[in-house]
């Protein structure tokens, strides 16, 4: 049960949060306004597309992204406030301890955190993709593929090759597909090109030749050797093939990984990871990364109030500048261990807690030597 102290510093923590993120939203929703508005005027963009489409689906994105850091600033500067006026010291005098001081804030931090994992795991990933598919529509002039000679591994012994894919039309040109058994070939299948049909869930490919390569268990006599292999050459006009390989998996790793949501993106992981993937990586980080981020919010909420709660010479500014630098050095740990992480080096999972282990044990540092 929440007591008058619980509801008074939680008030303060919330409105406080939330009044702050508000604010650099609004400030961040003129700027990109400002850089835009030349290409919402000169390409008629419709009006509600702006709003719904695009800056409805920005406001979550952002303000998750921020809230770990607005979080911080938030608790420093209500809680250096409070200290400045003798409030927490006249708390303390009343023989209330400093554990018990944390508990609103910990209920506080818990429900922002709570709130981001919700947000990441089943809510942002559909956001993103409204907004992606805005960009690209009306932004990028619609999101072409530069890839190359593009290789697929759809199977444990299929190899999908493609000469070049236009994700717009949803068509790949110059495909070979070819089963590999034994390191020898069994099957393979080349096409001028092959399009996605989305009522069926199929491939239309066009100029098909097909081969087939069957082992027969019989003695050669000529060569005194077995097995023989029969081939079986076929071409089609038109041929229509189901395969696990769809035109989402064409889409930027950025992209896809941002839009699915926690389910979906699980599936894809395991889903990858039995065709041979070298890209699944970026997949696992985005897995972790999306569970590790709002933890930070409780951390960064106990060093916050560790740092702020102790009246200095100074004033708030020095206090919210050493917050900003704690946080600058937790988001450039996160960034240098999220990039190991891609690369394959080490466990995905340990790299993306990394930043979190290791202020935990700052949090640790300044609750101890925090005014009691």
């Amino acid at each position: 049960m929440l007591k008058i102290l619980d509801r008074y510093i939680l008030k303060k923590f919330l409105n406080t949060f939330f009044f702050s993120i508000t604010l650099i939203l609004m400030i961040f929703i003129v700027f990109d306004i400002k850089e835009k508005i030349q290409t919402y005027t000169t390409k008629d963009i419709p009006l509600k597309e702006i709003i719904f489409d695009y800056y409805l689906m920005f406001i979550p994105y952002y303000g998750n992204l921020f809230s770990p850091l607005f979080t911080f600033i938030a608790v420093i500067f209500f809680t250096s406030k409070m200290a400045h006026q003798t409030e927490f010291v006249a708390i303390l005098s009343s023989g209330t301890s400093f554990k018990r001081i944390m508990r609103p804030y910990i209920i506080g931090a818990v429900f922002i955190a709570f709130s981001s994992l919700l947000l990441n795991h089943f809510i942002l990933p559909k956001a993103v993709k409204i907004k992606i598919g805005f960009e690209d529509k009306w932004i990028n002039d619609g999101y072409s593929s530069e890839e190359q000679n593009i290789h697929r591994k759809i199977g444990p012994n299929r190899l999908l090759y493609m000469e070049s894919y236009d994700n717009r039309i949803n068509t790949g040109f110059k495909i070979s597909i070819e089963d590999i058994s034994n390191n020898k070939q069994t099957y393979f299948l080349s096409a001028d090109n092959m399009k996605w049909d989305s009522l069926t869930k199929e491939w239309l490919l066009t100029n098909v030749y097909e081969r087939k390569i069957i082992v027969q268990d019989r003695l050669d006599t000529l060569k005194n050797q077995k097995p023989i292999f029969k081939q079986i050459n076929t071409f089609y006009p038109n041929k229509k093939i189901k395969i696990p390989f769809i035109p989402n998996d064409m889409w930027r790793y950025d992209s896809k990984k941002e839009v699915m949501p926690y389910f979906e993106l699980k599936e894809y992981i395991i889903r990858e990871k039995l065709k041979g993937s070298n890209q699944i990586e970026f997949f696992e980080v985005e897995q972790y990364r999306r569970s590790s981020f709002p933890f930070a919010t409780i951390i960064l909420t106990i060093i916050a109030v560790s740092v702020s709660s102790r009246k200095v010479r100074g004033g708030v500014g020095l206090q919210i500048a050493l917050g900003l630098f704690l946080s600058c050095i937790y988001i450039m740990l996160m960034y240098i261990f999220t990039t190991i992480a891609t690369t394959g080096h080490g466990s995905a999972l340990l790299l993306v807690w990394t930043p979190n282990i290791i202020f935990t044990f700052v949090a640790l540092y300044f609750y101890r030597t925090a005014q009691k």
